[in-house]
């Protein structure tokens, strides 16, 4: 049985253990009729997913981020056989115990795009590129209202207020140095948020350790993973991440992505959302990106700018 799991330190003694995370996975997986199966816990993801077989994934959710683990179940089975690329099926879901709740999935064939990207060839990137375009593109055309109670954050101008409010504080913790710090709330001042933008049905993390990908297959992505931090909101603020960590401050591949998409996007407009999303982190990504800008418009321009 899986203990209760509702604070930082009960999470922390709890989820990595695998003599007591394992016992509870197997249990359920014979509740589901899947018992046997050999299950093989991956190593990344912040919450324990299991391969059970060569067909199915497990993945639970303890009672401190069960809203995500609803949110996963009913974007999943919202999404099914609706984007050009696979998403997960979903097999079974619902509450375990002490709070836990548990989705049991199809596994999707092939290689994460993040460590199979050093082996992709330009040609390769390139159809990636407009893959990820044409299902950002089918995604944010569905009608998101269904999804708009079961996720956050409800009312995207509030959220935006909230976001902008600590958006100052949240970076100066993260360590950002005062040049750049100083330059946030003239940036965000004049940033071209829209009033009100498109009811769209976001991802939020959209890259490359959330895709799969197959060589056999000429380099075409075969899945999409990882919808428990779905929103609801602007399209745009999907972007950020498709920027920062799918393209990764490449503008020709941008560009490929936007094509196939259908539209641009503003880089200032990409610029703010990144400063306004809730998992920003200016420093880490000018560490990871190491652009050659000094402020936050040419920031813009470096990363989210196209061909």
């Amino acid at each position: 049985m899986l203990p209760l799991v509702e604070t930082d330190e009960q999470w922390a003694s709890v989820v990595p253990d695998e003599s007591v995370m394992r016992p509870g996975a197997e249990a359920l997986c014979a509740r589901l009729g899947v018992g046997g199966l050999p299950l093989e816990r991956f190593a990344e993801g912040s919450v324990p997913v299991y391969a059970v077989g060569s067909e199915h994934v497990l993945k639970l959710f303890p009672a401190a981020s069960a809203r995500d683990g609803l949110a996963e179940q009913r974007v999943l089975a919202f999404l099914d056989g609706a984007l050009p690329i696979p998403t997960p099926a979903v097999r079974a879901a619902g509450e375990y115990v002490n709070g836990w709740r548990y989705v049991l999935m199809s596994r999707l064939h092939g290689e994460g795009l993040a460590p199979a990207w050093p082996r992709v060839p330009q040609a390769g990137r390139e159809r990636i590129a407009h893959d990820c375009g044409e299902a950002l593109a089918a995604l944010h055309a569905l009608d998101a209202e269904p999804l708009a109670a079961a996720l956050a954050p409800g009312d995207w101008p509030a959220f935006l207020a909230r976001q902008r409010a600590g958006a100052l504080a949240r970076q100066r913790e993260h360590g950002l140095p005062e040049a750049w710090s100083e330059q946030i709330p003239d940036f965000l001042a004049a940033a071209p948020l829209p009033s009100t933008p498109q009811r769209a049905l976001l991802h939020t993390e959209f890259m490359r350790e959330h895709l799969i990908t197959d060589p056999a297959g000429g380099w075409r992505l075969t899945g999409l993973i990882d919808f428990e931090p779905a929103m609801v909101g602007d399209p745009a603020y999907d972007l950020v991440a498709v920027g920062l960590f799918t393209t990764r401050a490449d503008p020709h591949l941008l560009g490929r992505l936007l094509t196939a998409y259908g539209r641009p996007f503003e880089p200032r407009l990409l610029m703010a959302y990144t400063l306004l999303h809730v998992y920003s982190n200016l420093p880490w990504y000018l560490r990871e990106l190491k652009p050659s800008a000094r402020t936050l418009d040419d920031l813009a321009e470096e990363w989210f700018g196209v061909d």
